[in-house]
């Protein structure tokens, strides 16, 4: 009798694990609330049994989502169709068709902040001084409060130190995006007898980057894929100007040395496009003029992270002087259930690409990546160690 109980356990228990095991518990509940997804990622999802062999998802809308557009709505998993597991809420696209992008892009940013350049004396009535500082500012250091008071522009700064009474500064500043204090004392300038602190300091910042994608109906713009860094810090920016760009030539990557794209672009040109916001996930705006950046011919459908599978995928990108695509494995794709600029890692299989840069090199960010005939991600960042593999983001994160 014992031993046709502990039979009948022992079956159970296989059947438990089975049952468990074909429930992907990880893969559901690891999504973000208001991840992308489109009505055909659902039902493919649900035929190929990525949420586990007995649980179905059904996406729900308030309304109908016209194709192009996008809405809000709810996703819920059940259990054989029936038992609630999660239900949480989607932002729900019916394959919307953008301009695919893959053009270097000039970049020019206001910062939120004085970026230091180096220290400098002051001229005084006793001759050249150096203000008294009780740190080292180093070049790229970010200047973002004096004297409590918020620094927003290099105009904003020289008022807030001319305006003092003692020359006495208290000053906050960002090093490797960390908060730091410091105290300057500054020192009069003999021709305005204002106060000086003694920094050569900007508030700009221009680079190189690739364009991922544009909207049709209205110049809606994605670019970059990760933050905009000066020296060792993010830089915060709502706006800032996108100018057309000319490849000169490309520096290979190799072994701990990330190579870049050599381009060159004028901040006196008429910009192409304006940019609104600089987040983790690159920068966003609108075009106003699109030629050169996009071809009216090429264009895709928009996916989110359920498009994405370990397997052949291509990345878009212009480092021939042309538009191309290079044949890239996706190795993995992370389940995410925060935002992160590094959800997929790849490797360059394209012997072409190889050659001509190495693997990825700097300003290739935001080059567009694509699987099953959608844009699922964006290029992000290189490996050190070996160039021929690189980071790139879910689309979801750049929409």
């Amino acid at each position: 009798m014992k031993k046709k109980v502990l039979y009948l356990l022992t079956i159970s228990l296989l059947v438990a694990v089975l049952f468990v095991g074909n429930i992907g518990f990880k893969q559901i509940f690891s999504l973000p609330e208001g991840f992308l997804a489109t009505y055909d990622e659902i039902e493919s999802a649900n035929q190929k049994h990525v949420f586990g062999s007995f649980v179905t998802a059904k996406m729900n809308t308030t309304e109908q989502v016209s194709v192009g557009e996008k809405g809000e709505g709810t996703i819920e998993f059940k259990l054989f169709g029936l038992i609630p597991i999660r239900k949480m809420r989607v932002t729900c696209s019916n394959e919307e068709q953008v301009y695919l992008g893959g053009v270097p892009i000039g970049i020019s940013l206001s910062s939120k902040g004085a970026i230091v350049m180096s220290e400098k004396m002051v001229e005084t009535e006793d001759g050249l001084k150096w203000t008294q500082k009780d740190v080292e500012f180093r070049e790229g250091d970010m200047l973002t409060e004096v004297n409590g008071i918020k620094v927003n522009s290099l105009e904003n700064l020289q008022q807030i130190v001319e305006e003092s009474d003692n020359g006495e500064f208290e000053v906050t500043y960002l090093r490797a995006n960390k908060p730091h204090k410091a105290i300057i004392k500054g020192e009069k300038d003999a021709s305005t007898q204002k106060y000086k602190l003694g920094l050569w300091v900007r508030d700009e910042v221009n680079g190189v980057g690739t364009l991922t994608y544009a909207r049709k109906d209205n110049g809606y713009f994605a670019a970059l894929g990760h933050a905009i860094t000066d020296g060792e810090n993010n830089v915060e920016a709502d706006e800032g100007k996108v100018f057309d760009c000319q490849l000169l030539g490309v520096e290979k990557s190799e072994r701990n040395s990330p190579g870049q794209l050599r381009c060159t672009f004028l901040t006196s040109d008429t910009p192409k496009g304006q940019i609104e916001k600089s987040t983790q996930f690159g920068v966003f705006g609108t075009l106003t003029d699109m030629e050169g950046l996009i071809d009216p011919n090429l264009t895709i459908k928009l996916g989110g992270r359920l498009s994405v599978t370990p397997g052949k995928a291509y990345i878009v990108s212009s480092v021939s002087g042309i538009r191309e695509e290079y044949e890239i494995e996706i190795i993995k794709a992370s389940y995410q259930a925060k935002a992160d600029d590094k959800s997929i890692v790849f490797r360059v299989k394209d012997k072409r690409l190889k050659e001509l840069t190495g693997g990825i090199v700097q300003g290739m960010s935001g080059s567009p990546i694509i699987q099953n005939g959608k844009l699922v991600g964006a290029v992000t960042h290189v490996f050190m160690s070996d160039p021929s593999k690189g980071y790139g983001v879910y689309s979801d994160w750049m929409t």
